[in-house]
């Protein structure tokens, strides 16, 4: 089995062209774009594909467990759990020309959203100190003994056909964003009530319009390649990823 199990890591090389990246959240962004669409391309039930870069945000890890689903393969959660500087610390350790600047590390430390295993899509997860070894007997049932989650209708490739899904899709988001907007005026961020959705939006602070545009967009954009048969639940999906990316 060993022999036959291709492992797929993605790293960036060049540690000045990292100091340089993570100092522009565009080319930031861009990268962890481009990260995903290659670890998306590379996901299938016979190989093992590992990911460590770019993790560090909970709605990418979200849209990452989606692709994982809809290819029908499991996955789990490795977390490396070191102090922030007992890290520093490994980075000044390394050779001057690979080591992180003060400035990108804190940076990157202050976006790091730590991986919580009551949320599915950090679940399994394997949480490994630096005195530790890695649960390695767990891991692998994880990866090739536990039957991968059946995907739901937010996963599932269906044909765009119909006629009316790409508008229904807009003019549902486009309902939902202005629900929202109108709603903040009175309770913030909080226990809004979009019309049949059961799940209140709850995001714990009050958004911009210009974040639940780029949320849409986004929300748009992946539903397009995942379509849903039923566009009555957009609303309910819609909800549940502005739950997930922004709260």
């Amino acid at each position: 089995m060993i022999s036959k199990m291709k492992l797929s890591l993605l790293l960036d090389k060049d540690i000045d062209e990292k100091n340089a990246v993570f100092s522009d959240s565009r080319r930031e962004k861009d990268l962890r774009g481009a990260m995903k669409t290659e670890v998306i391309r590379l996901l299938n039930k016979d190989d093992v594909t590992i990911f460590d870069a770019g993790n560090y945000i909970k709605g990418y890890r979200y849209e990452l467990y989606c692709a994982t689903k809809h290819n029908k393969t499991p996955h789990c959660i490795v977390h490396c759990l070191v102090p922030t500087e007992q890290a520093w610390s490994w980075n000044e350790n390394r050779v001057e020309d690979e080591q992180y600047t003060r400035e990108v590390f804190d940076g990157l430390v202050m976006r790091y959203e730590e991986p919580n295993s009551s949320n599915r899509w950090d679940s399994p997860m394997f949480t490994v100190l630096p005195e530790d070894k890695p649960q390695f007997e767990s891991i692998f049932e994880a990866v090739y003994l536990r039957k991968p989650p059946p995907p739901n209708q937010s996963t599932q490739t269906q044909p765009l056909s119909s006629t009316n899904f790409l508008f229904e899709l807009d003019r549902t988001t486009q309902e939902v964003t202005a629900t929202i907007m109108s709603a903040q005026k009175i309770v913030g961020g909080s226990d809004i009530k979009i019309p049949g959705v059961t799940e209140p939006v709850n995001l714990g602070r009050t958004l911009t319009l210009a974040e639940l545009t780029r949320a849409r967009r986004q929300f748009i954009s992946y539903t397009k390649m995942h379509p849903v048969e039923d566009t009555a639940k957009l609303s309910t999906l819609f909800v549940q990823y502005l739950n997930t990316t922004l709260g």
